[in-house]
């Protein structure tokens, strides 16, 4: 089975602060088609993103597929408030790499 890197498919990958005890991710696909493929793999699911961060899955708050948006988007609680002496991402926007080698079944 041929298969591409979230990197080569995705138009957006990020991640940013979202209050002090979280931080966001968006995967934003400028295709619907390639959203719909990532989405219909379920290549990107709770089970696969814990154990990508090395995090319990009940510290991911939320995710969504976001279908108006060609978007698969999560939270997660930090380990420690944003800013907080020691935690060493204050903007959450460092988080997102582990992302980027995520291997999808292609068409």
């Amino acid at each position: 089975m041929k298969t591409s890197t979230l990197n080569e498919l995705a138009k957006t990958i990020r991640s940013k602060n979202a209050g002090t005890d979280k931080i966001t991710f968006d995967i934003i696909f400028k295709e619907k088609d390639t959203y719909e493929m990532v989405k219909n793999s379920k290549s990107i699911n709770r089970e696969k993103l814990a154990s990508l961060y090395n995090i319990e899955e009940d510290r991911i708050t939320d995710f969504v597929e976001y279908d108006p948006a060609n978007a698969i988007k999560f939270t997660i609680r930090r380990f420690a408030p944003s800013g907080d002496p020691g935690e060493g991402d204050i903007f959450g926007s460092q988080q997102y790499p582990p992302l980027l080698g995520i291997e999808v079944p292609v068409q």
